[in-house]
């Protein structure tokens, strides 16, 4: 089992910046890839970033350029940094790990809201 508890979440102007962490428990010797994804309200839930242990990234179009996904192994925390802020990325915030066995763990989200 793992246990993820994501935090940083909050309101940010138009164009500011804001960065999440995600913390990770229990089995995190499993973990393979850590992940960010996000859902705004009436859609459905997307990946936003993505980190696997050796190093190869993913990220939305929406979001390259912008944001940028790490991790400290040694930490067990995942981190997301996010510049350049726009309306269109207010949404709940969900971290996301990946076990070397595909089993898949959330945490509880966090309310990333970018207005003036």
């Amino acid at each position: 089992q793992v246990q993820l508890v994501e935090s940083g979440g909050g309101l940010v102007q138009p164009g500011g910046s804001l960065g999440l962490s995600c913390a990770a428990s229990g089995s995190t010797f499993s973990i393979n890839v850590m992940a960010w994804y996000r859902q705004a309200p009436g859609k459905q839930r997307e990946l936003v970033a993505g980190l696997s242990r050796g190093g190869s990234t993913r990220y939305a179009d929406s979001v390259k350029g912008r944001f940028a996904i790490s991790r400290d192994n040694a930490k067990n925390t995942a981190y997301l940094q996010m510049n350049s802020l726009e309306p269109e990325d207010t949404a709940v915030y969900y971290c996301n790990a990946v076990t070397t066995d595909g089993v898949r763990y959330w945490g509880q989200g966090t309310q990333v809201t970018v207005s003036s």
